[in-house]
Protein backbone atom coordinates (compact mmCIF):
# COMPACT_ATOMS: atom_id res chain seq x y z
CA UNK A 1 0.00 0.00 0.00
CA UNK A 2 2.75 2.46 0.94
CA UNK A 3 4.92 3.56 -1.92
CA UNK A 4 7.86 4.97 0.02
CA UNK A 5 7.72 3.60 3.59
CA UNK A 6 6.48 0.67 5.61
CA UNK A 7 4.41 2.86 7.90
CA UNK A 8 3.30 0.25 10.47
CA UNK A 9 6.87 -1.01 10.94
CA UNK A 10 8.30 2.49 11.26
CA UNK A 11 5.57 3.44 13.72
CA UNK A 12 6.49 0.39 15.82
CA UNK A 13 10.13 1.45 15.82
CA UNK A 14 9.16 4.92 17.03
CA UNK A 15 6.99 3.51 19.81
CA UNK A 16 9.66 1.04 20.91
CA UNK A 17 12.34 3.72 21.04
CA UNK A 18 10.09 6.05 23.02
CA UNK A 19 9.16 3.35 25.53
CA UNK A 20 12.82 2.42 25.96
CA UNK A 21 13.39 5.97 27.19
CA UNK A 22 10.34 5.84 29.45
CA UNK A 23 11.51 2.57 30.99
CA UNK A 24 14.80 4.17 32.00
CA UNK A 25 12.97 7.19 33.42
CA UNK A 26 10.51 5.14 35.46
CA UNK A 27 13.17 2.71 36.68
CA UNK A 28 14.66 5.62 38.60
CA UNK A 29 11.36 5.94 40.49
CA UNK A 30 11.04 2.27 41.29
CA UNK A 31 11.31 -1.21 39.74
CA UNK A 32 7.55 -1.70 40.18
CA UNK A 33 6.93 0.72 37.30
CA UNK A 34 8.37 -1.81 34.86
CA UNK A 35 4.94 -3.50 34.88
CA UNK A 36 3.38 -0.35 33.41
CA UNK A 37 5.99 -0.08 30.66
CA UNK A 38 5.73 -3.78 29.78
CA UNK A 39 1.94 -3.43 29.54
CA UNK A 40 2.35 -0.36 27.31
CA UNK A 41 4.77 -2.25 25.06
CA UNK A 42 2.32 -5.10 24.60
CA UNK A 43 -0.62 -2.75 24.08
CA UNK A 44 1.22 -0.83 21.35
CA UNK A 45 2.62 -3.91 19.59
CA UNK A 46 -0.44 -4.72 17.50
CA UNK A 47 -3.30 -3.08 15.67
CA UNK A 48 -3.82 -1.70 12.18
CA UNK A 49 -1.99 1.63 12.66
CA UNK A 50 -4.76 3.47 10.83
CA UNK A 51 -4.47 6.73 12.75
CA UNK A 52 -0.70 7.11 12.27
CA UNK A 53 -1.12 6.16 8.61
CA UNK A 54 -3.76 8.84 8.02
CA UNK A 55 -1.53 11.35 9.82
CA UNK A 56 1.45 10.41 7.66
CA UNK A 57 -0.46 10.71 4.40
CA UNK A 58 -2.11 13.96 5.49
CA UNK A 59 1.43 15.26 5.96
CA UNK A 60 2.50 14.04 2.54
CA UNK A 61 -0.67 15.42 0.95
CA UNK A 62 0.35 18.85 2.26
CA UNK A 63 3.73 18.53 0.57
CA UNK A 64 5.58 17.51 3.73
CA UNK A 65 9.10 16.18 3.35
CA UNK A 66 9.23 12.55 4.65
CA UNK A 67 12.77 13.22 5.88
CA UNK A 68 11.16 15.30 8.63
CA UNK A 69 10.22 13.52 11.91
CA UNK A 70 6.65 12.77 10.89
CA UNK A 71 6.75 9.12 11.96
CA UNK A 72 7.34 9.90 15.64
CA UNK A 73 4.60 12.54 15.54
CA UNK A 74 2.24 10.10 13.84
CA UNK A 75 3.11 7.41 16.40
CA UNK A 76 1.75 9.70 19.14
CA UNK A 77 -1.72 8.97 17.76
CA UNK A 78 -1.18 5.25 18.30
CA UNK A 79 -0.26 5.99 21.92
CA UNK A 80 -3.44 8.07 22.22
CA UNK A 81 -5.41 5.18 20.75
CA UNK A 82 -4.00 2.75 23.31
CA UNK A 83 -4.98 5.14 26.10
CA UNK A 84 -8.56 5.15 24.85
CA UNK A 85 -8.65 1.35 24.41
CA UNK A 86 -7.36 0.68 27.94
CA UNK A 87 -9.97 2.97 29.48
CA UNK A 88 -12.70 1.64 27.19
CA UNK A 89 -11.99 -1.93 28.26
CA UNK A 90 -12.23 -0.94 31.93
CA UNK A 91 -15.58 0.78 31.35
CA UNK A 92 -16.92 -2.18 29.37
CA UNK A 93 -15.44 -4.83 31.69
CA UNK A 94 -13.92 -6.44 28.59
CA UNK A 95 -11.75 -9.49 29.13
CA UNK A 96 -9.84 -9.52 25.85
CA UNK A 97 -8.16 -6.97 23.60
CA UNK A 98 -6.32 -7.93 20.40
CA UNK A 99 -6.39 -11.58 21.35
CA UNK A 100 -4.73 -11.06 24.77
CA UNK A 101 -6.05 -10.19 28.23
CA UNK A 102 -7.27 -6.60 28.48
CA UNK A 103 -4.95 -4.41 30.57
CA UNK A 104 -7.07 -4.53 33.73
CA UNK A 105 -7.24 -8.34 33.49
CA UNK A 106 -3.48 -8.47 32.97
CA UNK A 107 -2.82 -6.43 36.13
CA UNK A 108 -5.46 -8.41 38.01
CA UNK A 109 -3.63 -11.65 37.16
CA UNK A 110 -0.30 -10.16 38.27
CA UNK A 111 -1.72 -9.15 41.63
CA UNK A 112 -3.49 -12.49 42.11
CA UNK A 113 -0.22 -14.34 41.48
CA UNK A 114 1.59 -12.11 43.99
CA UNK A 115 -1.15 -12.63 46.59
CA UNK A 116 -1.08 -16.38 46.15
CA UNK A 117 2.70 -16.44 46.48
CA UNK A 118 2.80 -14.28 49.60
CA UNK A 119 -0.43 -15.48 51.16
CA UNK A 120 -1.62 -11.89 51.57
CA UNK A 121 -2.35 -8.83 49.51
CA UNK A 122 -5.12 -6.55 48.31
CA UNK A 123 -8.07 -7.19 46.05
CA UNK A 124 -6.76 -8.33 42.63
CA UNK A 125 -9.83 -6.99 40.77
CA UNK A 126 -9.56 -3.54 42.32
CA UNK A 127 -5.82 -3.49 41.71
CA UNK A 128 -6.30 -4.43 38.06
CA UNK A 129 -8.82 -1.66 37.45
CA UNK A 130 -6.71 0.95 39.22
CA UNK A 131 -3.50 -0.05 37.45
CA UNK A 132 -5.23 -0.02 34.06
CA UNK A 133 -6.66 3.45 34.64
CA UNK A 134 -3.16 4.66 35.46
CA UNK A 135 -1.78 2.97 32.33
CA UNK A 136 -4.38 4.74 30.21
CA UNK A 137 -3.46 8.03 31.87
CA UNK A 138 0.23 7.41 31.25
CA UNK A 139 -0.39 6.67 27.57
CA UNK A 140 -2.41 9.88 27.23
CA UNK A 141 0.48 11.85 28.75
CA UNK A 142 3.01 10.00 26.61
CA UNK A 143 1.00 10.77 23.46
CA UNK A 144 1.42 14.47 24.20
CA UNK A 145 5.12 14.02 24.94
CA UNK A 146 5.71 12.09 21.72
CA UNK A 147 4.10 14.84 19.68
CA UNK A 148 5.95 17.70 21.35
CA UNK A 149 9.35 16.00 21.31
CA UNK A 150 8.95 14.67 17.76
CA UNK A 151 11.43 17.17 16.33
CA UNK A 152 9.19 19.56 14.42
CA UNK A 153 9.81 23.25 14.92
CA UNK A 154 7.65 25.40 17.18
CA UNK A 155 5.63 26.87 14.31
CA UNK A 156 4.64 23.46 12.92
CA UNK A 157 3.76 22.14 16.38
CA UNK A 158 1.68 25.23 17.12
CA UNK A 159 -0.21 24.74 13.87
CA UNK A 160 -0.92 21.09 14.67
CA UNK A 161 -1.67 21.58 18.36
CA UNK A 162 -5.22 22.85 17.89
CA UNK A 163 -6.10 19.65 16.06
CA UNK A 164 -4.21 17.46 18.54
CA UNK A 165 -6.05 19.16 21.41
CA UNK A 166 -9.36 18.78 19.58
CA UNK A 167 -8.98 15.05 18.96
CA UNK A 168 -8.27 14.35 22.63
CA UNK A 169 -11.32 16.31 23.76
CA UNK A 170 -13.54 14.78 21.09
CA UNK A 171 -12.65 11.16 21.77
CA UNK A 172 -13.31 11.56 25.50
CA UNK A 173 -16.57 13.37 24.74
CA UNK A 174 -17.51 10.52 22.40
CA UNK A 175 -16.65 7.99 25.09
CA UNK A 176 -18.95 9.78 27.53
CA UNK A 177 -21.78 9.88 24.99
CA UNK A 178 -21.29 6.14 24.53
CA UNK A 179 -21.38 5.60 28.30
CA UNK A 180 -24.59 7.63 28.59
CA UNK A 181 -26.14 5.68 25.71
CA UNK A 182 -25.43 2.34 27.38
CA UNK A 183 -26.65 3.55 30.76
CA UNK A 184 -29.89 4.89 29.28
CA UNK A 185 -30.97 1.47 28.06
CA UNK A 186 -32.69 3.20 25.15
CA UNK A 187 -32.09 3.09 21.42
CA UNK A 188 -31.51 6.62 20.16
CA UNK A 189 -30.40 6.99 16.54
CA UNK A 190 -29.37 10.63 16.95
CA UNK A 191 -27.13 9.81 19.90
CA UNK A 192 -25.74 6.73 18.13
CA UNK A 193 -24.77 8.90 15.17
CA UNK A 194 -23.08 11.45 17.46
CA UNK A 195 -21.12 8.66 19.17
CA UNK A 196 -20.19 7.40 15.71
CA UNK A 197 -18.81 10.78 14.75
CA UNK A 198 -16.96 11.84 17.89
CA UNK A 199 -15.81 8.52 19.31
CA UNK A 200 -14.53 7.28 15.98
CA UNK A 201 -14.93 9.29 12.77
CA UNK A 202 -13.09 12.44 13.83
CA UNK A 203 -10.63 10.51 15.98
CA UNK A 204 -9.74 7.76 13.51
CA UNK A 205 -9.53 9.64 10.23
CA UNK A 206 -10.32 13.35 10.16
CA UNK A 207 -8.15 14.69 12.99
CA UNK A 208 -5.11 12.51 12.18
CA UNK A 209 -5.29 13.89 8.64
CA UNK A 210 -5.55 17.44 10.00
CA UNK A 211 -2.58 16.94 12.33
CA UNK A 212 -0.42 15.57 9.53
CA UNK A 213 -1.47 18.29 7.09
CA UNK A 214 -0.79 21.02 9.66
CA UNK A 215 2.68 19.61 10.37
CA UNK A 216 3.27 19.63 6.63
CA UNK A 217 2.25 23.27 6.24
CA UNK A 218 -1.13 22.65 4.63
CA UNK A 219 -3.59 25.52 4.34
CA UNK A 220 -7.27 25.77 5.19
CA UNK A 221 -8.44 24.66 1.75
CA UNK A 222 -6.58 21.37 2.11
CA UNK A 223 -7.80 20.95 5.72
CA UNK A 224 -11.40 21.41 4.58
CA UNK A 225 -11.02 18.94 1.71
CA UNK A 226 -9.49 16.38 4.07
CA UNK A 227 -12.57 16.76 6.30
CA UNK A 228 -14.80 16.05 3.32
CA UNK A 229 -12.85 12.83 2.79
CA UNK A 230 -12.18 11.94 6.43
CA UNK A 231 -15.55 12.37 8.12
CA UNK A 232 -17.61 10.04 5.91
CA UNK A 233 -14.74 7.54 5.81
CA UNK A 234 -14.42 7.59 9.60
CA UNK A 235 -18.14 6.92 9.92
CA UNK A 236 -17.91 4.05 7.42
CA UNK A 237 -14.99 2.62 9.39
CA UNK A 238 -16.95 2.64 12.66
CA UNK A 239 -20.04 1.14 11.02
CA UNK A 240 -17.84 -1.71 9.79
CA UNK A 241 -16.30 -2.05 13.25
CA UNK A 242 -19.78 -2.27 14.79
CA UNK A 243 -20.74 -5.05 12.38
CA UNK A 244 -17.52 -6.91 13.18
CA UNK A 245 -18.24 -6.53 16.88
CA UNK A 246 -21.32 -8.70 16.34
CA UNK A 247 -20.50 -10.88 13.34
CA UNK A 248 -16.69 -10.80 13.16
CA UNK A 249 -14.28 -13.69 13.41
CA UNK A 250 -12.53 -13.53 16.82
CA UNK A 251 -9.30 -14.68 15.16
CA UNK A 252 -9.35 -11.45 13.13
CA UNK A 253 -10.97 -9.02 15.56
CA UNK A 254 -9.06 -10.15 18.66
CA UNK A 255 -12.25 -10.09 20.75
CA UNK A 256 -14.84 -12.78 21.51
CA UNK A 257 -17.72 -12.89 19.02
CA UNK A 258 -20.80 -11.09 20.24
CA UNK A 259 -19.05 -9.06 22.95
CA UNK A 260 -20.85 -5.89 21.84
CA UNK A 261 -24.17 -7.66 22.38
CA UNK A 262 -23.17 -8.74 25.88
CA UNK A 263 -22.00 -5.22 26.69
CA UNK A 264 -25.19 -3.66 25.33
CA UNK A 265 -23.43 -1.34 22.88
CA UNK A 266 -25.96 1.22 21.61
CA UNK A 267 -24.73 1.57 18.04
CA UNK A 268 -26.34 2.67 14.78
CA UNK A 269 -26.75 -1.05 14.03
CA UNK A 270 -28.80 -1.73 17.16
CA UNK A 271 -30.69 1.59 16.98
CA UNK A 272 -31.86 0.72 13.46
CA UNK A 273 -32.91 -2.76 14.58
CA UNK A 274 -35.00 -1.38 17.44
CA UNK A 275 -36.70 1.08 15.09
CA UNK A 276 -37.57 -1.59 12.50
CA UNK A 277 -37.95 -4.88 14.40
CA UNK A 278 -41.35 -6.51 14.79
CA UNK A 279 -43.07 -6.42 18.16
CA UNK A 280 -42.12 -10.05 18.83
CA UNK A 281 -38.50 -9.43 17.82
CA UNK A 282 -38.33 -6.34 20.01
CA UNK A 283 -39.49 -8.27 23.06
CA UNK A 284 -36.74 -10.84 22.49
CA UNK A 285 -34.17 -8.14 21.79
CA UNK A 286 -34.99 -6.27 25.01
CA UNK A 287 -34.86 -9.52 26.98
CA UNK A 288 -31.40 -10.49 25.77
CA UNK A 289 -29.47 -7.39 24.72
CA UNK A 290 -26.83 -6.28 27.24
CA UNK A 291 -26.86 -9.47 29.29
CA UNK A 292 -23.25 -10.43 30.12
CA UNK A 293 -24.12 -14.14 30.41
CA UNK A 294 -25.45 -14.58 26.87
CA UNK A 295 -24.75 -18.04 25.47
CA UNK A 296 -24.02 -18.84 21.83
CA UNK A 297 -27.66 -19.62 20.98
CA UNK A 298 -28.85 -16.32 22.45
CA UNK A 299 -26.18 -14.41 20.56
CA UNK A 300 -27.29 -16.13 17.38
CA UNK A 301 -30.90 -15.12 18.06
CA UNK A 302 -29.86 -11.48 18.45
CA UNK A 303 -27.86 -11.70 15.22
CA UNK A 304 -30.94 -13.02 13.42
CA UNK A 305 -33.01 -10.09 14.71
CA UNK A 306 -30.36 -7.66 13.44
CA UNK A 307 -30.42 -9.34 10.04
CA UNK A 308 -34.20 -9.81 9.74
CA UNK A 309 -34.88 -6.19 10.71
CA UNK A 310 -32.53 -5.20 7.85
CA UNK A 311 -30.27 -3.37 10.30
CA UNK A 312 -27.24 -5.20 8.89
CA UNK A 313 -28.14 -4.31 5.31
CA UNK A 314 -28.81 -0.70 6.30
CA UNK A 315 -25.30 -0.45 7.80
CA UNK A 316 -23.76 -2.08 4.74
CA UNK A 317 -25.55 0.47 2.55
CA UNK A 318 -24.30 3.32 4.75
CA UNK A 319 -20.74 1.98 4.58
CA UNK A 320 -20.90 1.89 0.77
CA UNK A 321 -22.46 5.35 0.58
CA UNK A 322 -20.01 7.01 2.95
CA UNK A 323 -16.97 5.33 1.40
CA UNK A 324 -18.07 6.54 -2.02
CA UNK A 325 -18.56 10.04 -0.59
CA UNK A 326 -15.03 9.94 0.80
CA UNK A 327 -13.52 8.80 -2.49
CA UNK A 328 -15.48 11.44 -4.42
CA UNK A 329 -14.14 14.09 -2.03
CA UNK A 330 -10.63 12.75 -2.55
CA UNK A 331 -11.07 13.09 -6.32
CA UNK A 332 -12.05 16.75 -5.85
CA UNK A 333 -9.29 17.52 -3.36
CA UNK A 334 -6.38 19.87 -4.15
CA UNK A 335 -3.82 17.14 -3.44
CA UNK A 336 -1.11 17.31 -6.10
CA UNK A 337 1.00 14.38 -4.98
CA UNK A 338 -0.31 11.26 -6.73
CA UNK A 339 1.42 8.93 -4.27
CA UNK A 340 -0.52 10.50 -1.41
CA UNK A 341 -3.77 10.46 -3.34
CA UNK A 342 -3.32 6.75 -4.16
CA UNK A 343 -2.38 5.91 -0.56
CA UNK A 344 -5.48 7.66 0.79
CA UNK A 345 -7.69 5.83 -1.71
CA UNK A 346 -6.14 2.51 -0.66
CA UNK A 347 -6.63 3.36 3.02
CA UNK A 348 -10.30 4.08 2.40
CA UNK A 349 -10.79 0.56 1.05
CA UNK A 350 -8.66 -1.08 3.75
CA UNK A 351 -10.41 0.76 6.59
CA UNK A 352 -13.86 -0.42 5.52
CA UNK A 353 -13.04 -3.95 4.37
CA UNK A 354 -15.32 -6.77 5.54
CA UNK A 355 -12.37 -8.82 6.79
CA UNK A 356 -10.65 -5.96 8.65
Amino acid sequence: MYADADIPTEIQHALTSFLDTQQERLAAIGPELAEQVHAARDATSGGKRLRPSFCYWGFRAAGGDPRQPILKAAASLEMLHVSALVHDDVMDSSDVRRGAPAAHRRFEALQRARSEKSGSGGDPVGFGIGAAILLGDLCLIWADEMMHTSGFDAAALASASKFFDAVRVEVIAGQYLDLVAQASGEADMDRALRVLRYKSATYTVERPLHIGAALGGGGQHLIDSLSSYGLPLGEAFQLRDDLLGVFGDPALTGKPAGDDLREGKRTVLTAYAVEHASEVQLIEFDRLFGRPDLDDDEIQLLREILQDSRAVQACEDLITERTEDALDALDRSPIDDETSRKALADLAIAATARHL
